[in-house]
């Protein structure tokens, strides 16, 4: 059974750090493109970050450019977004996916409709 466990959220304040884990169970990393959104209340979700490991590609969205990275331990079978210089607005409730590479096509993306399973999502609030 493929499964995806968001965890590491919680209370912040601006400037400070909070690394969120994606455990996957199920399937390996290998076949799948990894993919965290974030859904502020009143918004649509959009994309963070993905990480290949079959190719070793990231990405990161201008939004989180510079302040979030992304990381896999393919031992553990976990990715890790680590966020840091939180704002305000990086409020929202994070989710990661899993997105086959057949789905993904030639490039990957964070185009949401590719993703196939996701997490249960982990909230984050960030403190003025």
């Amino acid at each position: 059974e493929v499964q995806l466990q968001a965890s590491g959220g919680g209370l912040a304040q601006t400037g400070g750090s909070l690394r969120l884990s994606c455990a996957a169970s199920g399937f390996t990393l290998d076949d799948y493109a990894i993919g965290w959104f974030r859904q502020a209340p009143g918004k649509e979700r959009e994309g963070v970050s993905y990480i290949s490991s079959s190719d070793g590609s990231t990405y990161i969205a201008d939004s989180v450019k510079r302040r979030f990275t992304i990381s896999s331990d393919n031992a553990k079978n976990t990715v890790y977004l680590q966020m840091n210089s939180l704002k305000p607005e990086d409020t929202a409730v994070y989710y990661c996916a899993a997105g086959p590479y057949y789905r993904m096509g030639y490039r990957l993306s964070l185009d949401l409709h590719k993703y196939t399973f996701w997490g249960q999502g982990t909230g984050v609030t960030v403190s003025s």
